[in-house]
C-alpha cells in the first residue's frame, strides 16, 4: 500500500468547458462522496435493510488568497466549473475529476494573518475516479 503526502496534491479547474490548470497557493482539499439510501425492510425482518440511491458529492479547497491567480478567480459564486482532484500528483496514485457549480467563496484576513480564501462546490452529476 503506497501513502501519499499531502504535500504532493494538485488541485486543477476551469470554467466549464475549458482546459482545467492548476490552482495557486492550495493548502487543502476535500472532496465528500455520499449515496442516499432507501429503506427495503419489511414486515418479519429482524434488521433493517438498504439499497443505494442517489449519490452526491461536494468539494471544498483552501487556498491563500492570491488575486493575481486565474484559476482562483473562476470562483465566482454560481459559477459553472470543470475540476481536476489528483491527491499524490499529476503522475502517481488516482484522479477525481468532474464538474459542478460554485456554491460560496469566502476571503478572510486578521490584522496579524495573511489573507485566505475558501471555495465550496456542489457537483453536479458523476464523479469520475481514474488512474494517473
Amino acid at each position: 500500500m503506497a501513502i501519499g503526502k499531502g504535500s504532493a496534491g494538485v488541485v486543477k479547474v476551469a470554467a466549464t468547458g475549458g482546459s482545467t490548470a492548476n490552482v495557486g497557493e492550495v493548502r487543502s482539499y476535500s472532496l465528500d462522496e455520499t449515496s442516499d439510501t432507501i429503506e427495503t425492510t419489511k414486515m418479519g425482518d429482524t434488521n433493517k435493510s438498504y439499497l443505494a440511491s442517489l449519490k452526491d458529492a461536494t468539494m471544498t479547497i483552501d487556498a491563500l488568497w492570491d488575486s493575481a491567480d486565474a484559476q482562483q478567480l473562476i470562483f465566482d459564486v454560481g459559477a459553472d466549473i470543470d475540476f481536476e482532484l489528483h491527491p499524490e500528483g499529476t503522475s502517481a496514485g488516482k484522479s477525481y475529476s468532474g464538474g459542478g457549480l460554485v456554491t460560496a467563496k469566502t476571503v478572510s484576513a486578521s490584522y496579524d494573518g495573511i489573507v485566505e480564501a475558501s471555495f465550496s462546490v456542489q457537483v453536479s452529476g458523476a464523479v469520475t475516479e481514474a488512474a494517473n
